[in-house]
């Protein structure tokens, strides 16, 4: 591959061209929790499995597969390598800006694939904990209904966020968000820069309480 034309770190063309740990064989792998985020039909779809030291409840294993583009293999190859040895509730909080950091950077209109890895992560250590009877630690991501006119989700801002939106309008002409009443449009302006910090600056703002 010729890096002169190659618009990514060294570390994403490692992660990218030898990644670490693919589930070649998930059968002989026998994982402890497995988690799938995405569809294959409409865009990347990410499997993740994992180990875990039942008594000191850290993950000793992770293995993962995609039907995905450069970024989603190299951010995930390194989110395994990352979470071996952690903590189950740490890995869980894993980011995608901390995935993004580990890689040295991704283009912005790529951050979103390192979204699919952590996500899956968190449905891989929920099932793990479905499978060992310890239903009460299950975390559910539950979607918000944002705009009640037309139906758009927190989670639909996010993606739109992620996919390159940067201001309240660019925000309507992903989603449709505030297009009819309108009386939203406070909430929508402040989980847009909710999302904007949490992926792309250096520090976090508090989620927003939507009224």
């Amino acid at each position: 591959m010729d890096k002169v034309n190659w618009a990514y770190t060294d570390t994403v063309l490692e992660h990218f061209m030898h990644p670490k740990n693919i589930l070649t064989d998930e059968d002989a792998f026998q994982p402890d929790g497995r988690g799938m985020t995405g569809n294959v039909k409409c865009g990347d779809q990410m499997v993740v499995a994992i180990k875990v030291d039942r008594e000191k409840g850290i993950i000793t294993d992770c293995r993962w597969k995609t039907f995905g583009c450069a970024s989603a293999i190299a951010s995930t190859s390194v989110l395994s390598e990352m979470v071996k040895g952690m903590k189950l509730d740490d890995a869980y909080r894993v980011s995608p800006k901390e995935i993004n950091k580990e890689l040295g950077g991704l283009p912005e209109h790529k951050i979103h694939c390192s979204v699919l890895g952590d996500k899956a992560l968190r449905a891989a250590i929920n099932d793990y904990y479905e499978r060992s009877g310890m239903q009460e630690k299950v975390r559910r991501e539950e979607a918000r209904v944002v705009c009640n006119c037309m139906n758009v989700t927190d989670h639909e801002i996010e993606e739109a966020v992620l996919e390159g939106a940067r201001t309240f309008y660019e925000l309507q002409e992903k989603t449709k968000v505030s297009t009819v009443c309108g009386e939203c449009k406070e909430d929508v302006e402040r989980l847009l820069e909710y999302y904007k910090s949490k992926h792309f600056c250096s520090t976090d703002t508090p989620r927003p309480i939507l009224t």
